[in-house]
C-alpha cells in the first residue's frame, strides 16, 4: 500500500500563474507532493474569464485544493496576492474540518486596520506600468514590449482588483492553523509582519530576508527549508 504524499499547495501573486513557483520546486524535499494552483485567464487556464471579485477568486482556489486533496497533511503557501486569499482559504477548509498543517505567508504583512492598499487596478495606463515596475519582479521585456504588456497588465489589474477592493474582507477573520509569515527587508511594510499574529489562535513565526517584493527569487533554498521546518 502507497503512503499518501503531504501536500504543499503554492497560491501566486497577482499575475502569476501555475508556472511561477517552478524556481521553488527543488528546494523541497521529494515526499512533498508540490501542488501549484492558478486563477483563470493565464497559464493553462488563459481561455477562462479573469476574476476580479476576491470572494469569487477564494471559492475557485478552494474548489481546486479541494479536488487535489488527497487526505494527507497539507500546507498552504501564497506569496503577496496569494498571501491574503490563503487566510480566507485556510479558514473555508477549517470549516470543512480539514484544517493545513500551516499557512505560510510571504510578501504581505497581512490585513492592516490603519492602512488602505492603495488602487492601482484603474490607474492610467503610464502609472500603472510605473507601479508595476516598482514591485520588481516583472520581465523589463514585457513592460517594454505593448503586445506583451498590454496582455500582461490585464492579468495584474484584474488580481488587483481582486485584492484592492473589500480590504476590510478579512478584518475579523481568525483562523487555527499556525503562520509563518516572510518579508523581504527592503519591503516598507516588513516592519508590520507581526500583525500576522493577530489571525491565528496558535503559533505564529516569521523570517525576514534581503530583498524586495520578489526577495523568494534569490532564497529559494532557504524558502525550502521553511516549508520542510512546517511540515514536521
Amino acid at each position: 500500500m502507497s503512503i499518501k504524499k503531504k501536500q504543499l499547495f503554492l497560491l501566486h501573486f497577482a499575475g502569476g500563474n501555475k508556472y511561477s513557483y517552478n524556481f521553488l520546486q527543488k528546494s523541497v524535499v521529494s515526499n512533498i507532493e508540490f501542488v501549484p494552483m492558478e486563477l483563470p485567464g493565464r497559464g493553462e487556464r488563459f481561455r477562462e474569464t479573469l476574476i476580479t471579485d476576491k470572494k469569487e477568486a477564494i471559492y475557485d482556489l478552494f474548489e481546486q485544493i479541494n479536488r487535489k486533496r488527497n487526505g494527507a497533511p497539507f500546507i498552504i503557501f501564497g506569496h503577496s496576492m496569494g498571501a491574503i486569499l490563503g487566510l480566507s482559504i485556510t479558514k473555508l477548509f477549517e470549516e470543512n474540518n480539514d484544517g493545513p498543517d500551516y499557512l505560510i505567508v510571504s510578501g504581505n504583512p497581512g490585513p492592516l486596520d490603519d492602512y488602505i492598499v492603495p488602487n492601482r487596478y484603474n490607474l492610467d495606463d503610464n502609472q500603472f506600468k510605473s507601479k508595476i515596475a516598482e514591485l520588481g519582479g516583472i520581465p523589463k521585456e514585457v513592460i517594454e514590449d505593448k503586445e506583451a504588456f498590454d496582455f500582461f497588465s490585464k492579468i495584474m489589474r484584474a488580481d488587483f482588483e481582486c485584492i484592492e477592493k473589500d480590504q476590510d474582507f478579512e478584518k475579523n477573520t481568525s483562523i487555527k492553523t499556525p503562520i509563518y509569515a516572510i518579508m523581504g527587508d527592503q519591503e516598507s511594510l516588513s516592519v508590520r509582519i507581526e500583525n500576522w499574529g493577530k489571525f491565528t489562535k496558535t503559533s505564529f513565526e516569521y523570517s525576514i530576508l534581503e530583498g524586495n517584493h520578489f526577495f523568494i527569487h534569490q532564497h529559494s533554498n532557504r524558502i525550502g527549508e521553511i516549508i520542510n521546518y512546517c511540515f514536521v
